[in-house]
């Protein structure tokens, strides 16, 4: 498997500028992964773009000096070849590399030897003009995030949820906030607020999708509801959004625990913030799975109603067509001796009859809603 993973490597992701990338790849010292690193010195950003073997020299360089300094690596779908290095480099624990690199992880946080792991999954909501039973509505990306003491080292995996803007506007923060001053945790802290305010701005479309759903299950169309088809799509997509948001809350929880000591005390109050936004999400989540579900419940009971009030006017116009069956059925026995067979009036008498039995069964029915 690494065999192949190194000839992929060499053969696919040859040495090359990414977009938007400020330097060059050179084979064994930048993996062409990376997308961004950088050293941070006191809040701020030293130099421009440099390789991680660069960046993990002037923070060692920078250290003896004073504390304070930090390198962020910023990779994207890296393959093993690539990631090795830097994992050596950095001392990462192989089960986080594996996980990071294979990505299809549940959201957690882990501390493995002094370093924090954490794999988030992020979401984006997909625009649709109109709701179909075949309709994607939420996407889904995974981002995993090593925090040392003087690194941190993020894995996104999928198309979207790039960090590119949110590392520019901590820099650009630098002399207000001034959080990528309090190190790694404080780069932690920023990612997981990050994925957290996209989960709200989703869970804000999502709301619009579960009302028109709503609307259409109950408004007036023959008593026959929305296309179970859709409350069923939405509801999956809803589910594929609740395992993003449920499995963090306890790391978040954690994270923000003053018995944890996951992090800094000072980081803390921070990590509180973004707990009480993701357990707001939570419940919106967990709303619009039971809502789905009253909804999948409400829309079978209306096809079910139709379907009785369907059955009973078929029965009700088999009864009234029954009495004039019956009553031309005796009198075509042809038998002689039959009441009123040679009477003048009885043939309109018998007709008579039957009108006003089936008039009388008519409304009599209508008077019960039946018919």
């Amino acid at each position: 498997m690494s065999m192949i993973n190194n000839l992929r490597a060499a053969v696919v992701r040859p040495a090359r500028r990414r977009v938007g990338d400020a330097f060059e790849s050179k084979p064994g010292d930048t993996p062409s992964a990376v997308v961004d690193c950088a050293v941070y010195q006191q809040g701020k950003r030293t130099g421009e773009t440099c390789s991680p073997r660069e960046a993990a020299r002037q923070v060692r360089a920078a250290h003896q000096t004073g504390p304070g300094s930090f390198s962020w690596i910023g990779l994207h779908e890296p393959t093993e070849a690539e990631f090795e290095g830097i994992a050596q480099r950095f001392g990462l624990h192989p089960l986080a590399v594996e996980d990071a690199v294979h990505a299809h992880q549940r959201p957690k946080v882990e501390r493995y030897d002094g370093m924090l792991f954490a794999v988030f999954k992020t979401v984006r909501y997909v625009e649709h003009e109109q709701l179909t039973p075949t309709s994607e509505v939420v996407e889904t990306g995974e981002l995993m995030v090593f925090a040392g003491q003087d690194f941190v080292i993020t894995v996104r995996h999928g198309a979207h949820s790039s960090l590119r803007a949110l590392r520019h506007r901590l820099e650009a923060d630098a002399e207000g906030t001034g959080l990528l001053a309090k190190g790694p945790a404080a780069v932690l802290h920023a990612i997981a607020d990050h994925v957290v305010d996209n989960y709200l701005l989703v869970a804000e479309r999502l709301q619009n999708d579960v009302d028109e759903i709503e609307y259409d299950v109950f408004a007036n169309k023959g008593g026959r509801g929305a296309d179970v088809g859709r409350v069923y799509q939405l509801k999956r997509e809803v589910l594929e959004f609740k395992r993003a948001v449920t499995p963090l809350l306890r790391p978040m929880q954690q994270l923000s625990e003053p018995t944890a000591r996951l992090v800094d005390l000072d980081m803390q109050k921070y990590f509180r913030d973004v707990a009480d936004h993701l357990a707001r999400v939570s419940e919106q989540v967990h709303g619009f799975d039971e809502l789905l579900n009253s909804l999948l419940q409400a829309n079978l009971a209306q096809v079910s109603v139709a379907q009785n009030e369907d059955m009973r006017k078929i029965t009700a116009w088999a009864a009234i067509f029954a009495v004039p069956t019956m009553i031309t059925g005796v009198y075509g026995m042809n038998f002689d001796n039959m009441p009123e067979l040679k009477w003048t009036y009885g043939y309109p008498s018998v007709l008579g009859a039957i009108a006003l039995i089936c008039v009388g069964m008519y409304r009599g029915f209508r008077r019960n809603g039946w018919l």
